[in-house]
């Protein structure tokens, strides 16, 4: 039972870990290489990782995506440790509505144009920061949805994440407020029904050795007596 319990338990925390880490958004220096326009196929399961289109082309099995070709600085944990290493990166830039994730983005085409204005060369590099949520995984062709572009002044600009700094504190103290709301309900409603229902099981129990006794008694009382 312990096991199955430790299980559930871990089982519960990666499904929660891979949520926010898909769902959350995460900062990335990069500089803009190229921007391009191409036809997507989404006949298969791999749709889940795309914008929810609107309700005239929900039927479509393929529809143009906006794309854009960085280079980037590796990071890691969200965006909260950058390394000096650069690594291609390459982002869908689709608008998500009022669907999930709730970025509520309906600038597709200005970030388009925002990071058309921004390419560069290794010469003459323009560094920006690249909000965007997602995964990268060139075996399925998913890509990270680009939210927002903002132009610094060098690679080696210090981005803080102060979205996930607030949401994981807000996390940490909405489940102790759960806690301990769930310790004193169970306190003052549930332990004393437990108690109540464990005496009143206790007082049965009680009557029944005492029936059984007393009938152990009149079956011994008619064995006592002697024969005629």
């Amino acid at each position: 039972m312990t096991y199955l319990k430790w299980t559930l338990r871990a089982t519960v925390a990666i499904v929660m870990f891979l949520l926010l880490h898909y769902t959350l958004p995460q900062h990335d220096i990069v500089r803009v290489v190229n921007t391009y326009q191409e036809r997507q196929d989404l006949n298969d399961w791999t749709r889940v990782f795309w914008a929810k289109p609107d309700d005239q082309s929900a039927e479509l099995v393929n529809r143009d995506v906006q794309f854009i070709q960085t280079v980037r600085r590796k990071s890691s944990l969200l965006g909260f440790v950058v390394h000096n290493r650069e690594e291609p990166m390459v982002f869908r830039n689709e608008d998500t509505g009022w669907s999930w994730p709730p970025y509520f983005k309906f600038d597709t085409a200005n970030l388009q144009t925002q990071a058309d204005d921004l390419r560069s060369t290794p010469e003459e590099p323009k560094w920006a920061v690249m909000t965007h949520y997602g995964w990268r995984n060139e075996l399925i062709s998913v890509f990270p949805n680009a939210v927002a572009i903002k132009p610094i002044d060098g690679p080696d600009a210090r981005v803080i994440p102060w979205f996930n700094i607030f949401f994981f504190v807000f996390l940490v103290i909405a489940v102790l407020f759960v806690r301990a709301m769930w310790r004193q309900f169970r306190e003052r409603s549930i332990d004393p029904a437990l108690n109540e229902a464990g005496e009143a099981w206790d007082r049965v129990d009680a009557r029944a050795d005492e029936a059984k006794g007393r009938f152990g008694r009149w079956i011994d009382s008619w064995r006592s007596k002697p024969k005629r």
